[in-house]
């Protein structure tokens, strides 16, 4: 099995020693490379070259947000997911608009934070539960045109003739719970299904709706 190679960006040593931990002794996982300072992570992440970033957003003279953005335009491969305790919902769209494809809670637990890990780099969005919720309902609150995400496609028009709605029931099903923030093992519990049978249904919403992440889709469905 290819492993996935991972850097971790995090000031406070117990944490970033924790996240270590859980990355080594992951099956599918391994660090690349693990940095205490925003300025030792924008040096030496480019030259690494991994393929997930866990990024912290408080990390003392420098911001996580603000790293992302600079990083992700030099090295549009890399995936970047915050890993932080904050849930206010400017620093959780101020990150989507720096370039994250996810935003995970600190509390989450190690098999949750290994399991979007792998969805990360199966193409999906993984946020933890409440992080999706605040999206979603950001998104119902705005008017039709906007959009809180910046650059995020035009809301979703169903094509004419094409009755009933283009996503069937089990894919609307699924893009209920992406929008609640379970990640593809969870939504398989609940419905019976195989994870890989989940991510198969993941990718036909997304390509139904010209989207390539959660965030997209959950945007054009629910903010029609």
């Amino acid at each position: 099995m290819k492993q996935i190679p991972v850097c971790i960006v995090e000031d406070v040593t117990d944490i970033r020693q924790a996240l270590e931990q859980i990355i080594e002794l992951s099956d599918n996982c391994v660090v690349a490379g693990s940095f205490s300072s925003g300025e030792e992570a924008l040096a030496k992440i480019p030259q690494l070259k991994p393929k997930v970033v866990l990024m912290d957003i408080g990390l003392g003279s420098t911001n996580g947000i603000d790293l992302v953005r600079e990083l992700k335009p030099k090295n549009s491969d890399i995936l970047y997911m915050m890993c932080t305790v904050y849930e206010e919902d400017e620093k959780i769209f101020n990150a989507l608009r720096a370039g994250a494809s996810g935003y995970i809670l600190k509390k989450s637990s190690p098999s949750r934070l290994l399991d979007a890990i792998n969805e990360l780099v199966d193409g999906g969005a993984p946020m933890s539960s409440q992080i999706a919720m605040k999206v979603v309902s950001a998104f119902k609150d705005l008017p039709v045109q906007e959009s809180v995400v910046a650059a995020a496609p035009a809301p979703f028009v169903q094509p004419e003739g094409n009755d009933p709605a283009i996503l069937t029931r089990r894919e609307k099903e699924i893009l209920e719970w992406l929008a609640q923030g379970k990640i593809y093992k969870e939504i398989g519990k609940e419905l019976f299904i195989s994870a890989e049978t989940v991510r198969k249904h993941v990718y036909h919403i997304y390509e139904k709706l010209h989207v390539n992440n959660r965030v997209e889709a959950v945007n054009k469905y629910f903010g029609r």
